[in-house]
């Protein structure tokens, strides 16, 4: 059987960011985003931003990156994937030239072929519909709508003028708020400093500016939140416009949905919102993504998810599933979104493993921060004192488990010297690189049962990949306490560093009692909730709630807390509410009540 768990494991490509007034030497770090994902022939195809090609798959688990062959522009962002007709087609975002579009009949055997651009989007999405009329969805702005228009299918150029499909209403939707957690990132007196600047630049310092272009220029500088990503997805009929809010470096990353009886709207907002959403558990974001159909009737949601740490754009992917319930309401099921799960599984599966690891003892050869290794937080990590094969990271379960599955997360923190004239593509005023090398990640994991006596459990020292969120299952289990990590090869031979090694398996005692008392108060502005119960002990809890008590589709996993800010919830709507307990033993759901 096959199994994966998120983020997504695949090649990751390095992003080089240049380091100012140093020419020759870049931070470095993997990233991939935005993705779009079809079933085309047999093989689902994966293409992210920032990756100089794309992905293939034919079962979610396993990817094998593929370079683009033809005139790809590889730093134009949000790639778009889609079939038309006998045909794949691509195309990607750019300020600065008119986007063209890319198709072709094979992307694993023939080239891209160019159709020239008429005009220039950002974050494009193509939808063919069912009578052969191709539409297509563009918008990334905190001051401008998502829009829509038809083209013609033989030239790809606009049939008519583009309609504003979508904006923001951040008063209402808590789910479109900016900031981690919901907490704006401004304050009002930087976002007045932010406005004196600039009309200091323009020579109207002490300038009042009338109402309207206050209202613009906290657009600009404000907490306004930017819509971003349309994906376009038809289903008996109805049109389900999604879109990604509210910046992809926030753990609450997040896509909504809106629904329409045609393709260029009205559209209104759907009751389940946001549809994909991922706001705590060791790597966050659910954002500007794709739902996408596999080879059966099943549906499927693929996202950004973040880390953020090295830079705002340091992201990897998750994957999860999807369905249109019983009254054609798009959600999609990350209760336990970055633990292992089977491809095959059906949605709302409970996982067949629990986490292990969670706050067990670390003990490192060197380095620091070696407790970060067990805290399930993918933005931490253990970092060793040298690229030496001789360190290693050990997490101790403290009694002998049965290890079903270990996912081991590396992590990046290192600088890299450049040959002198290397290329340098400008974006945002960063100069960046895709570093298009073959890099190799090889280690060995070790186990026991005593700490005196290792066998090797999975030997990649060999390996010709770079998977930095390796996954090593063993469906009849490992009998181990001690689990041990050797890094003998890294990326530009830099230091181990390991953000999480993270066991999972199955438990002998009992599960975490019921937490039956809770409160749940909803803030006057509508769009917050409190929720907060009685210590336990209890490994972390999952707070679900959702508009309907049949209906819990969205959740908010919690380590070692009491209580937590639910800020996603919709003006006006009812919420229901629920806190499932567990350890390494199982679940054990809670009740439902209405907030």
């Amino acid at each position: 059987m096959k199994y994966f768990c998120n983020p997504v494991n695949m090649e990751y490509r390095y992003q080089m960011f240049q380091i100012k007034g140093q020419e020759n030497l870049c931070e470095a770090h993997r990233e991939a985003a935005d993705p779009s994902i079809i079933y085309f022939k047999g093989r689902y195809y994966l293409f992210p931003s920032m990756s100089a090609g794309f992905y293939t798959s034919e079962n979610l688990a396993g990817w094998e990156f593929h370079a683009f062959s033809g005139d790809i522009p590889i730093y134009d962002y949000a790639p778009d994937i889609r079939v038309v007709g006998d045909y794949v087609y691509c195309c990607a975002s750019s300020h600065e030239n008119e986007c063209s579009f890319y198709r072709t009949k094979d992307p694993l055997t023939e080239p891209f072929e160019e159709i020239k651009g008429s005009f220039r989007f950002w974050d494009p999405n193509l939808l063919c519909d069912d009578d052969g009329r191709l539409y297509l969805y563009w918008g990334s702005s905190n001051s401008e709508p998502i829009c829509g228009v038809e083209l013609d299918p033989k030239t790809m150029r606009p049939l008519g003028e583009k309609t504003p499909l979508l904006e923001a209403h951040e008063d209402v939707n808590g789910f479109e708020r900016m900031g981690e957690d919901y907490v704006p990132p401004k304050t009002e007196e930087e976002i007045q400093e932010a406005i004196a600047a600039v009309l200091k630049e323009h020579g109207q310092e002490g300038y009042e500016p009338d109402e309207a272009m206050k209202r613009q220029f906290y657009k600009w500088f404000g907490n306004s939140p930017y819509m971003e990503g349309p994906w376009m997805t038809k289903h008996d009929g109805k049109y389900y416009l999604q879109y990604a809010v509210t910046g992809t470096e926030y753990n609450v990353y997040a896509d909504g949905v809106y629904v329409a009886d045609s393709p260029l709207g009205p559209f209104t907002l759907a009751k389940n919102n946001p549809y994909s959403y991922k706001p705590g558990g060791f790597v966050t974001g659910a954002g500007h993504g794709s739902t996408f159909e596999d080879g059966g009737d099943g549906f499927w949601h693929v996202s950004t998810m973040r880390i953020s740490v090295n830079q705002s754009f340091e992201r990897r992917l998750g994957i999860w599933r999807a369905q249109f319930d019983e009254d054609g309401e798009l959600c999609c099921d990350q209760r336990y979104g970055d633990w292992p799960m089977r491809a095959d599984a059906k949605i709302w599966d409970k996982p067949e493993w629990m986490l292990l690891s969670f706050g067990k003892p670390v003990k490192a050869s060197s380095g620091r921060n070696a407790e970060k290794i067990t805290d399930e937080d993918i933005r931490t990590w253990w970092q060793a004192e040298t690229s030496g094969k001789e360190e290693w990271a050990e997490i101790d379960l403290e009694k002998v488990m049965d290890v079903r599955a270990v996912q081991i997360n590396f992590a990046d923190d290192c600088q890299v010297e450049v040959e002198p004239g290397t290329y340098f593509f400008t974006s945002w005023d960063q100069k960046r690189r895709i570093d298009e090398t073959r890099h190799v990640t090889r280690w060995i994991l070790e186990g026991s049962v005593d700490g005196v006596h290792y066998e090797i459990l999975e030997d990649k020292s060999r390996a010709e990949t770079d998977l930095s969120h390796d996954l090593v299952v063993w469906e009849e289990g490992k009998q181990v306490r001690y689990l041990r990590v050797r890094a003998m090869e890294l990326p530009y031979g830099q230091r181990p560093c390991i953000s999480g090694l993270r066991a999972f398996g199955l438990g002998k005692g009992k599960k975490p009692r019921q937490v039956e008392t809770f409160t749940a108060a909803r803030e006057q502005n509508g769009m917050d909730m409190r929720v907060s119960w009685e210590r336990d002990d209890a490994v972390g809890h999952n707070i679900l709630w959702g508009h309907a008590p049949d209906k819990l589709y969205h959740g908010h996993m919690v380590y070692g807390k009491s209580e937590q800010n639910i800020g996603a919830l919709v003006c006006g709507s009812d919420v229901y509410v629920r806190i499932d307990a567990f350890n390494e033993n199982g679940i054990t759901e809670g009740v439902t009540r209405k907030a």
